[in-house]
């Protein structure tokens, strides 16, 4: 394969998820954001699993910069690279990631939704968990953990929603892409 090919495929498939993760800037409903999307679609289009994983989590770590120290920095303390509890976030991140490499090895309607389901679960159950293990807002006992979880629940259909709109918009226009430009033809990079 011509490695101008290579490099246009690689290159279309990182402006998708670096437009994804900062899209994350315009404003939206709680928890509305393509996060589960990104990782889903590396892991979809990348044959390189390394590539699959770095490359969203770059995107949403530097859109996370520009969140944390212009969109919400009164809330923080000076700069910030990371925020407290980011290594949830990030840890569900991976695990979507890897979860995508299995459920979407080929791509359909079907997995897809399955995909964005699950990751939306995921999601859910690692972050809501960091919340509750922090011990900062719920006691570190059972009826926290269910406390705290019970609390994110509302957050949680937009999450749904916001990752399968962003799955569809993301895999969508790449595949749309695909059938209008040939060169884009690379099955997985």
């Amino acid at each position: 394969m011509e490695k101008s090919k290579i490099n246009l495929h690689f290159g279309v498939l990182s402006l998708i998820i670096l437009l994804a993760a900062f899209s994350r800037l315009i404003p939206h409903p709680p928890n509305f954001t393509p996060v589960s999307a990104m990782a889903l679609f590396g892991a979809a289009y990348f044959s390189k699993k390394h590539l699959a994983l770095l490359l969203p989590i770059v995107a949403m770590w530097l859109s996370d910069l520009v969140l944390n120290n212009v969109v919400y920095a009164r809330y923080f303390n000076g700069f910030t690279f990371f925020y407290q509890g980011f290594y949830w976030t990030y840890s569900a991140f991976i695990i979507i990631g890897m979860l995508g490499f299995f459920l979407l090895k080929k791509v359909s309607a079907f997995r897809l939704i399955l995909a964005s389901i699950s990751a939306s679960i995921l999601f859910f159950l690692v972050s809501n968990f960091g919340v509750w293990a922090s011990g900062f807002m719920y006691p570190l006992t059972w009826n926290g953990l269910l406390a705290c979880y019970t609390a994110a629940l509302p957050f949680f259909q937009n999450t749904l929603t916001g990752d399968l709109v962003y799955s569809g918009v993301l895999f969508g226009s790449f595949e749309l892409a695909r059938h209008k430009f040939p060169v884009l033809q690379i099955n997985r990079m």
